[in-house]
């Protein structure tokens, strides 16, 4: 049975560009009978975990500031405490008073500016960040509503293994856009990589996506016990 998406622009936007690196990885598939001595096949592969990497993070930001002008808009007393107390520069204050701009739209103007320059890429770093919409323990309510939503509750998967899983596939990806995939110490040898590799980090990056969303949407509530 398929597990339903949230239907809103973020996320299509983040299954569209996920769909990109599936692209990219049917590619490398396809021209893999077809080896050439001027083509490297295994760089398609990379080139697709960079890219769904890529997807998650971009999906993060743009849902946080949409779920943060929401909040905003509303009494503070339905705010996550982080919203609540969420520190505001004078001149987007006096923008305010002048009715240059309603508060939401200053509290979202100022927390990109913030965002900006820093990759969601480290669980911690998306905890923090999602503290801004939600006081709930996120990665915990995700690995439960993971395992029952797709392995029956079949698996150990929590909270800790989680975040192991969600690192492993962030820093790969480090490896692969900053460091060319070299073994460390090697400056011509590339770490292996294949297609099913590939496919598996894809499919944990959209489940948890997945499971992000759902939480954050009370749908998850349940899941993690």
């Amino acid at each position: 049975m398929a597990v339903p998406r949230p239907q809103t622009r973020q996320f299509e936007a983040f299954m569209t560009n996920l769909s990109y690196a599936r692209r990219m990885v049917e590619t490398g598939r396809m021209l893999t009978p077809f080896k050439s001595p001027t083509i490297d096949i295994d760089d398609f592969y990379r080139a697709a975990w960079v890219q769904a990497v890529a997807a998650i993070d971009h999906w993060l930001h743009e849902e946080v500031l949409r779920r943060v002008a929401e909040l905003a808009a509303k009494d503070s007393p339905e705010m996550p405490s982080a919203l609540r107390v969420y520190a505001l520069p004078l001149h987007r204050v006096e923008a305010v008073q002048r009715g240059d701009v309603t508060l939401p739209e200053a509290v979202v103007d100022h927390l990109r500016d913030k965002l900006a320059a820093q990759s969601l890429q480290h669980p911690g770093k998306i905890s923090e960040v999602l503290k801004l919409v939600t006081d709930k323990k996120v990665w915990y309510l995700s690995a439960g509503w993971i395992n029952k939503t797709f392995f029956q509750g079949r698996t150990s998967l929590n909270e800790k293994t989680l975040r192991s899983r969600y690192l492993e596939i962030t820093q790969r990806r480090n490896k692969i856009a900053h460091d060319a995939d070299l073994i460390d110490g090697d400056l011509k040898q590339r770490r292996p990589i294949d297609e099913a590799a590939v496919n598996d980090a894809i499919d944990w990056i959209e489940r948890i996506a997945l499971a992000i969303a759902h939480v954050l949407d009370d749908e998850g509530e349940q899941s993690a016990g």
